[in-house]
């Protein structure tokens, strides 16, 4: 056998065995992974077949270690295993391996291992009931008197009791591991399986202990991850094709996995679901919701490497990446760079919506050089004109949003056409007259910022989307003529910059998909044919943090049939997913297709500690305790502890107490943080797309979360206080869901409303 086209690829689960293993001992198998793509046979790799199995081989990695391999074919290897030499040999038949008939992956289980560090280690040993104590020697009675006998204490009920070992096996369990379940009782037990267990063992497992029905546990964990065709539980070679496999094949992406870090494992391996999704051909428009922490950035960064190794060679850049602010959009950039390298980042454009928008109406208009303004000071520029009106029957904030939400947002031109305006969603009827005056103030507040000569970002927006419209438009036409002219191009109706008209882009890829404005979603459209795999959109209307709410269906982007989900987290632990689930209450969400959406499913395999409930007497008591949380924490990177507040204010407070401790804190601003190390100090808006191994929100109080001006249009607007209120449950769950391994939550006085249930059941810690 030469090693000329010898395939060698890594488990998962033995790239995390590996992970463990001394730094030297991960440079010899990258070492070794080369010599024996090389030439397997090589004397010095000492290759054979190990006793009673008829595929598995070990092979010398170096002088201590072993790697265990799967021979799936002539020239095909996997590494399932990597072993210290003296544990190799000893128990050979406890190493199990199988293709599992639900997903058609390879299985690999040391059943040896599974019982030494799940049943008989100590944790469990200590979990389990003690032996009864032998009865003390009874004293010499005065007759004769029969001892009493103790009672034998009742066996613990195994966890997994009510589920047959069929049921168990058709919902995904490694048949190998069936006893293993079987003999859990303890979540110690349970916890310490999923560790060594496959990685959809452990899902369901997990499922099925927090309670979810059988049914559900089928279709949402096992469902998903099912081979679509039938499964041959001897071929080994299409098995180790399946997404279920979850491996890695170059020396490239093998050295990523071994650095030992998240970040280099999330560009190597990715989870079937992920991976399906990744490399779907859809037939038009396509969606993938989930919650936080389910990868759907990274389904989004695999999606664009996919797209482009799938283009023809060229130097344009026809595959758009984007989302809805500058410091996502940097984010996006430095991982797409990790993940392709400056090859990959050279056919794709990436740009914040916003900043796409305004490129295109300087281009298209080169004299418009007005200067922009946030939504805040649009709001006080409404207030200053009603106040110079005299004007006090409609409020500044409900007129900026019926301004940017309804007239910009559906491209009305007229007051006609604003009369037949639809409302979705605004609450509330207005009257045509009502409409009638609107639009004479709109029309007022539009004249007012041109002599201020400013405008605002949704202004922006919607002039691209109608130049793009109109390109799209033009391109249509063209299209037509030369269809008319059997395929030739007529010179005189080439653009007016001198080049073609073309669509701007092959692909959009767009993060972030719930808080970008109807106008963003129509210049996207216009951006792109419409065609298979033109726009790949990721979001959870969970997360939405600004008012932004769409019905893409209605702007041209069709979805429907082409949506899935994301259900399991990888970032936060089961404790921190229900708690911050707890938040969200029973508001319902939409899933920008003009349904409702649900976080049915949602879970993580991850465990850690239940998060800490902190009431304080005031806010100064609550950010002294907050300080000395932190110093409590020891020698932890400061760069992983966040804090979250609800004001700015509150920014700059929280961080002079800090430093009053010796502790430094960084400020996230719109670009992120001001600084290289320190705790990470922000409003809770800025904390979307981060993540902190401890995360702490503060000022979870009554009045500052919601804001007090929210609870009072509870009965004076009741629409837009049940819009305000999701908001702002969406932007604690945002908060909350940042953590990885711990969160902590402060308030004083009277606690937010959206913590009642979590306080029912976790009281505060004492101060």
């Amino acid at each position: 056998m030469t090693g000329k086209n010898v395939t060698l690829r890594l488990l998962d689960k033995a790239d995390r065995e590996i992970l463990k293993l001394p730094r030297p001992v991960k440079g010899a198998i990258y070492d070794f992974q080369h010599k024996f793509k090389t030439n397997p046979d090589s004397a010095g790799l000492r290759l054979k077949q190990l006793q009673g199995h008829d595929k598995l081989y070990s092979a010398r990695v170096n002088d201590e270690y072993r790697a265990l391999l799967l021979r799936l074919a002539d020239d095909d290897w996997l590494i399932v295993s990597v072993k210290h030499r003296k544990d190799v040999y000893a128990h050979l038949d406890r190493l199990t391996y199988s293709v599992n008939r639900v997903t058609g992956g390879i299985e690999y289980v040391d059943l040896q291992v599974v019982q030494e560090e799940v049943l008989n280690s100590p944790v469990s040993r200590a979990a389990a009931p003690a032996e009864p104590a032998a009865p003390a020697e009874p004293a010499a009675p005065a007759e004769p008197v029969e001892p009493a006998r103790p009672a034998e204490p009742a066996a613990p009920e195994p966890l997994f009791a009510k589920w047959s070992e069929q049921q168990l096996t058709d919902l995904g369990v490694a048949p190998s591991l069936i006893p293993v379940v079987a003999a859990l009782t303890t979540e110690d037990q349970l916890l310490g399986l999923v560790e060594y267990a496959p990685q959809l063992t452990g899902e369901v497992l997990l499922a099925l202990y927090d309670g979810k029905a059988y049914d559900d546990v089928l279709e949402q964990v096992t469902a998903p991850v099912a081979a679509p065709e039938p499964v041959d539980p001897e071929d080994f070679r299409a098995a180790a094709e399946r997404p279920a496999t979850i491996v890695t094949t170059t020396d490239e992406a093998l050295r990523e996995a071994l650095e030992g870090e998240d970040f280099g494992r999330w560009k190597v391996f990715l989870h079937p679901t992920q991976a399906k999704l990744v490399t779907r051909d859809y037939s038009g428009p396509a969606r993938v919701g989930g919650g936080p922490g389910t990868g759907k950035t990274i389904v989004a960064l695999h999606r664009v490497k996919h797209l482009v190794e799938r283009l023809p060679a060229g130097r344009n850049k026809p595959v758009l990446l984007t989302t809805y602010n500058k410091n996502l959009a940097a984010d996006l950039r430095s991982r797409l760079l990790a993940l392709g390298g400056e090859t990959l980042l050279s056919r794709v454009e990436i740009s914040h919506v916003d900043q796409l928008a305004l490129r295109t109406v300087r281009e298209a208009e080169p004299g418009n050089r007005k200067r922009i303004i946030d939504e805040a000071q649009a709001v006080r520029e409404w207030r200053s004109l009603l106040d110079e009106l005299g004007e006090d029957r409609w409020d500044a904030e409900f007129l900026n949003d019926e301004w940017t939400q309804v007239i910009l947002g559906q491209a009305v031109t007229s007051r006609t056409e604003y009369f037949r305006a639809r409302r979705a969603g605004r609450g509330g009827t207005v009257t045509r007259a009502e409409r009638a005056e609107i639009w004479q103030l709109v029309e007022r507040f539009t004249q007012r910022l041109d002599r201020l000569g400013v405008q605002t970002w949704d202004q922006i927006a919607e002039r691209a989307a109608q130049l793009e419209v109109a390109r799209a438009r033009r391109i249509q036409a063209l299209d037509r003529r030369r269809e008319e002219a059997g395929g030739l191009d007529n010179i005189h109706v080439a653009d007016g910059s001198g080049g073609w008209l073309r669509y701007r882009y092959r692909h959009i890829v767009v993060d972030e998909a719930q808080d970008l404005r109807p106008a963003h979603w129509k210049m996207l459209r216009a951006m792109t044919a419409p065609d298979r795999n033109d726009l790949f959109l990721v979001g959870d209307t969970h997360q939405r943090i600004y008012k932004n709410q769409v019905t893409l269906g209605s702007l041209g982007i069709n979805i429907r049939g082409r949506s899935s989900k994301l259900s399991l987290s990888y970032r936060t632990t089961r404790q921190i997913l229900r708690s911050a689930l707890t938040l969200l209450g029973d508001e319902t969400y939409d899933d920008l297709d003009g349904s409702s959406e649900t976080l049915a499913g949602y879970r993580s395999v991850l465990s850690g500690a239940v998060p800490d409930l902190h009431r304080l007497n005031d806010w100064e008591e609550e950010r002294e305790a907050i300080a000395a949380l932190i110093e409590s924490w020891g020698q932890m990177p400061h760069e992983q502890i966040a804090i979250a507040v609800p004001t700015n204010l509150m920014v700059s407070e929280v961080m002079k107490t800090l430093a009053q401790h010796g502790i430094r804190a960084l400020e996230i601003g719109p670009d992120g943080p001001r600084g290289d190390s320190g705790v990470h100090v922000g409003t809770m808006f800025r904390f979307k797309g981060l993540e902190y191994q401890r995360m702490i929100i503060a000022g979870v109080t009554d009045g500052l979360v919601p804001r007090a001006s929210v609870r009072q249009r509870r009965t004076t607007d009741p629409a837009r206080y049940r819009t305000e209120m999701q908001r702002a449950r969406s932007l604690l769950f945002v908060a909350a869901t940042r953590a990885r391994d711990s969160l902590d939550i402060f308030w004083h006085g009277e606690p937010s409303p959206f913590l009642k249930e979590l306080i029912k059941v976790r009281p505060p810690v004492a101060a």
